[in-house]
């Protein structure tokens, strides 16, 4: 995949009416509609200003929320409001995508002048990629930039459809992403460090095969150590466990070894009876889960052995928690290696997700080198998928 794409500021956008894909999906209070976590809104704010600096007429748009049709509940009236109080200046908010009320707000904007369109989801052609509302949306602008890493693994009408009518660039947030992900990927400091967690293996399959080509040495940690130990054969007590994929981790361990991978596994397990934050941790040896116990989190002797090889890395690649982070008694191990990775001086990338909201409730985001905006995006893209919404953009 070619990460080297034109940005915004590769074309000229004074007095054009541009076309921006924004990731506005921010969480709601229920019952009022208030957004209760505007980070998505706030990343997207250097490239509209940059745009609008420029002179250019920027329509924002995005999805938010799995709306069946409009619906007011999914509106993005609170994202207009929340934008214009962090822009300083009115954000015009459009009733629909493409109808009446979008098109003659549109045709009205000034330079230097911002609008929003409703929830791109409230068009049922959106999932499908519906060349019709691709063409409708693009009939709006004269240039598309896209800046919403958290949906470019979506084929979808506003993500990568109207790139067949408009010249299409990325914003700053995708630039970075392509940048730092990518030149891990393509040409990383070495040695590359991957850690893996999270609850399944079979969400993370893709990742692992890729890994294993490129990477020095894979950490396996989290819900999916399981199916590895029973693999291995180690009993694993009540833990989550795969059947289906243990020929697979089994091929996995032969293939590290075919490949010079160093493939970790925990060595000592914090378990528990039950799946509970009052549940009392055991440490045992991973090997050996008692069977009525349930691993929860990784033990000192695996944080040692983990942080060890993350400290001489060159670069770092993290995605999944190492056990039940939202259990203080069971938050060390993901801790441990949040820590582990603010400490060394190798480019530390969280995927997005889990890991994320972890680095982030530990107190240590500040301390990477990048968090990653997208959680399913940036798992395809540690899979060496294409993009939809990436490949879409012209190359530089």
């Amino acid at each position: 995949m070619n990460y080297n794409k034109k940005t915004v500021k590769d074309i000229e956008v004074k007095g054009k009416k541009v076309l921006l894909r924004c990731d506005f999906n921010v969480p709601q209070e229920k019952a009022t509609g208030a957004i209760t976590d505007d980070k998505r809104i706030v990343a997207a704010l250097p490239t509209i200003q940059y745009l609008l600096s420029q002179g250019a007429a920027v329509i924002a748009c995005s999805h938010l929320g799995k709306p069946k049709g409009p619906d007011p509940v999914f509106s993005l009236t609170p994202v207009a409001k929340r934008l214009s109080e962090l822009l300083g200046q009115p954000v015009e908010m459009a009733a629909d995508v493409v109808g009446p009320d979008a098109q003659a707000k549109a045709a009205a904007l000034q330079p230097g002048q911002i609008m929003l369109l409703e929830n791109t989801r409230f068009e049922p052609g959106e999932t499908k990629n519906d060349p019709a509302l691709a063409k409708a949306m693009a009939g709006l602008a004269e240039v598309y930039v896209s800046d919403a890493f958290g949906s470019v693994h979506r084929a979808h009408a506003s993500t990568a459809g109207v790139a067949d009518y408009l010249p299409a660039v990325s914003g700053f947030l995708i630039a970075k992403e392509l940048e730092i992900m990518g030149g891990a990927l393509a040409n990383p400091k070495r040695p590359l460090v991957a850690i893996l967690g999270g609850a399944k293996v079979s969400s993370k399959i893709g990742v692992i095969n890729h890994l294993l080509d490129i990477a020095d040495t894979i950490i396996v940690g989290g819900g999916m150590t399981y199916t590895f130990i029973k693999a291995m054969g180690g009993s694993v007590g009540t833990s989550l466990l795969e059947p289906d994929w243990l020929d697979y981790c089994r091929d996995m361990v032969a293939k590290a070894k075919e490949k010079g991978v160093q493939l970790l596994l925990p060595e000592d397990t914090v378990c528990a009876a039950e799946f509970s934050a009052d549940a009392a941790p055991e440490l045992v040896d991973t090997m050996a889960i008692p069977d009525n116990r349930m691993g929860m989190d990784i033990g000192p002797k695996t944080v040692a052995r983990f942080s060890d090889a993350v400290k001489d890395a060159g670069t770092v690649i993290w995605n999944g928690p190492m056990g039940v982070f939202e259990f203080p008694a069971f938050a060390e191990g993901t801790r441990a290696v949040a820590k582990a990775l603010a400490d060394t001086n190798a480019i530390t990338i969280v995927g997005g997700g889990d890991s994320a909201a972890a680095v982030a409730q530990l107190g240590f985001a500040d301390q990477m080198t990048h968090i990653s905006t997208g959680g399913g995006a940036s798992l395809e893209f540690l899979e060496g998928k294409a993009l939809p919404g990436v490949t879409c953009l012209m190359d530089a």
